[in-house]
């Protein structure tokens, strides 16, 4: 795994990624991690250098011949597959409520040493010589205030101040000399192989899985050899108030 940027990675900070049930077996049954192009994410400032005041209609850091490097852009979104992850030293409620199912998912916990250890080349097709991997810690920026200058596939680890709350951890391939190469490079997801062994460090689930999940989840992570690895969310501790 190459640094996407100029910052140091803690290898043994601790990451989460929140599925819900059906992708989460969907991955220990394929050793596979999905990976979205940036045109996917719901944030519309992806990949941007500078966001404009709203009700603005000049903005000096951009020249109107700019319009055309934002349309090359945008097929740089499309090429950029990315894999998120939340930064934290614990559980967390909102990411539960946003990507579990609003409690009824199943959350992963690894660490940028473990995705380093565990990422397999990935291939578009058999005899292609493989993709660079690229992670990354992502820096918020307020693009109000400043217009970025990057490298075109740094953009993709800088985000708007306003979404400084996600803590992010980025996965990251570029896919675009494949394109140019001639191969036929999917619109939206990719299918990255990873060792699940080593990528896996505990698996929790949800705090309103219904037992029914519970069991198939339990089972698939004993078929794939991580069952010892399963732990119920600390938000399934009893509280007491005396």
């Amino acid at each position: 795994m190459r640094n996407a940027t100029d910052e140091d990675i803690n290898k043994e900070e601790h990451l989460w990624r929140y599925f819900k049930t059906e992708r989460f077996i969907e991955l220990l049954e394929s050793g596979q991690l999905y990976f979205s192009a940036a045109r996917q994410f719901q944030d519309p400032f992806e990949g941007a250098t500078a966001v404009l005041p709203p009700g603005a209609y000049i903005d000096p850091r951009y020249p109107i011949e700019a319009e055309l490097g934002e349309r090359a852009f945008e097929q740089l979104r499309r090429l950029t597959k990315i894999s998120c992850w939340h930064r934290s030293t614990y559980e967390s409620d909102a990411m539960w409520q946003l990507y579990a199912g609003s409690w009824k998912g199943v959350a992963i916990r690894t660490t940028p040493g473990r995705l380093a250890q565990a990422a397999t080349t990935f291939r578009l097709e058999p005899h292609h010589q493989g993709e660079d991997l690229w992670g990354g810690n992502v820096k918020y920026v307020d693009l109000l205030r400043e217009r970025l200058r990057v490298n075109s596939l740094a953009r993709f680890w800088h985000k708007h101040m306003a979404f400084s709350w996600e803590r992010e951890f980025r996965l990251g391939i570029s896919l675009t000399l494949a394109e140019e190469f001639g191969v036929d490079v999917p619109e939206q997801v990719i299918k990255v192989p990873f060792n699940l062994d080593l990528l896996v460090d505990r698996i929790y689930l949800g705090p309103s899985l219904e037992e029914a999940d519970i069991r198939l989840i339990r089972r698939a992570a004993d078929q794939a050899g991580l069952g010892e690895r399963v732990r119920v969310s600390s938000m399934l501790g009893t509280p007491r108030y005396t």
